[in-house]
C-alpha cells in the first residue's frame, strides 16, 4: 500500500470550477494507501512514512472513523516489514478471557475446551506486524501483561511455564485520551509511554477539508458517478462527525438513491442544520464588508480557517459557507485569496 499525496485544491473555487475539479479527480482517483492533500495529512503522512522505516512502537489517535486502520496498514506496507503477516485485534470486541488467549496463546488443557495449543497473535504474525484497535479499552489485568511482553519482548501463554520470543512489531490505536485515562486510573501510565513511542495524532475530517473531494474520488473509483455542484458544495461544507466513515456511508447511500442520474445535495442527506448556519443573503454594501472582515481575519490569522472563524466569533462551518459565496464575487474573491497567499 504507498500513500496517495495531491497538491491541495483552491481554497476558494466556484461551482463550475468544483465540478471540473472533482470530474478531474473522478478522472484518476487517489487508488492506495491513506489520501492526503490537506496540507495537514500530507506532513502527517511525511512523518509516518519516516516512523514506517524504524521498528519503534507506535500509537495511532485520532477520532473514530478518521481513518487508523488504513494508517496502520499503510505503516505496515511501508515498512521492511510489508512481506510478512499483518494482524490486526479490536481490544474492544471481546471478553478478556478470549482476548488473553488470541493475544498470548495458550497451551493444550490450559482451560476447558482448549483441546489444542494455539500460538497466540504475537507469535501468529511471526515478524510482521500486530495491530492492537481501541488499545485504551484493553483490561488493567491484561494492560500489564502487555507492558511485559514489550518490555521484554516475550510472552507467556495461557498454562505455559516457560516465556517465548516474539519478533512482531507493535502498533497500536485508539480515540481516547490516554494521558486523562491514566490519570483518572483507567489505563497504566507506564503502558502509555511504552506504546507511544512515536505517536501519531489523525485530525478529524473537517480540520483538513482539502481531503473531502479526493476521499470522495477514491471511494467512488471505479463507479460510473456523475456529483452535482450543490453536493459537492454540501461536502466541503459539512462538519463530517463520522469523519470519513460517515463520508463513506453517506456516499454509498447516495449512489443508491440516484440510480443513473447524478448524486444531488438532497441525494447524501446531509442534515439541514449545516445549511441553516451559511450566511444570510447581503445587500452589496454589507457583503463589501463581510468581505472585508474575512480578508482581515484571514491575513492576520496566516490563512488558517479554524483561527479565524474563532477570531470572527462564527463556526469554521459557516466560514466555510461565507467564503464560498465571496468566491462568486471575482473582487471579493481575489482579495481574499490574497490573504490566503
Amino acid at each position: 500500500m504507498r500513500m496517495t499525496t495531491m497538491e491541495p485544491e483552491p481554497a476558494f473555487t466556484d461551482p463550475a470550477s468544483l465540478t471540473r475539479t472533482f470530474a478531474a479527480l473522478l478522472a484518476n482517483p487517489p487508488l492506495e494507501g491513506p489520501v492526503a492533500a490537506d496540507p495537514a495529512s500530507r506532513q502527517l503522512l511525511s512523518l509516518a512514512a519516516r516512523a514506517a522505516r524504524s521498528s519503534a512502537t507506535i500509537l495511532i489517535t485520532g477520532p473514530s472513523g478518521a481513518g487508523k486502520d488504513v494508517m496502520a496498514r499503510f505503516l505496515h506496507s511501508a515498512s521492511d516489514r510489508a512481506d510478512a503477516p499483518f494482524l490486526a485485534l479490536n481490544c474492544a470486541a471481546l471478553p478478556e478471557a478470549m482476548l488473553e488467549s488470541l493475544l498470548f496463546g495458550h497451551e493444550r488443557g490450559a482451560f476447558t475446551g482448549a483441546d489444542r495449543a494455539a500460538p497466540g497473535l504475537f507469535r501468529a504474525a511471526g515478524a510482521g506486524t500486530l495491530f492492537l484497535d481501541e488499545i485504551g479499552d484493553l483490561p488493567l489485568p491484561l494492560q500489564a501483561k502487555l507492558l511485559r511482553a514489550i518490555e521484554a519482548r516475550e510472552i507467556l501463554p495461557l498454562g505455559a511455564t516457560a516465556p517465548m520470543a516474539f519478533e512482531a512489531r507493535l502498533l497500536a490505536a485508539t480515540n481516547r485520551d490516554l494521558q486523562a485515562d491514566a490519570a483518572a486510573g483507567r489505563f497504566r501510565e507506564d503502558l502509555y509511554w511504552r506504546l507511544s513511542v512515536f505517536p501519531l495524532a489523525l485530525a478529524p475530517l473537517a480540520r483538513r477539508p482539502a481531503d473531502i473531494l479526493p476521499l470522495a474520488a477514491h471511494l467512488l473509483r471505479g463507479a460510473k458517478v456523475n456529483l452535482s455542484a450543490s453536493a459537492l458544495s454540501a461536502l466541503i461544507a459539512h462538519d463530517w462527525p463520522g469523519n470519513v466513515r460517515e463520508l463513506a456511508n453517506r456516499l454509498e447511500r447516495a449512489r443508491i438513491l440516484a440510480g443513473d442520474g447524478a448524486i444531488t445535495d438532497a441525494h447524501l442527506e446531509i442534515p439541514a442544520a449545516a445549511a441553516a448556519s451559511g450566511p444570510i443573503a447581503l445587500p452589496g454594501q454589507m457583503r463589501r464588508h463581510e468581505a472585508d472582515a474575512l480578508t482581515r481575519a484571514l491575513a492576520e490569522t496566516g490563512g488558517r480557517r479554524r483561527e479565524a472563524a474563532r477570531h470572527l466569533g462564527i463556526s469554521e462551518r459557516t466560514l466555510r459557507y461565507k467564503l464560498a459565496a465571496q468566491a462568486g464575487r471575482p473582487r471579493a474573491a481575489a482579495s481574499l485569496a490574497g490573504a490566503t497567499a
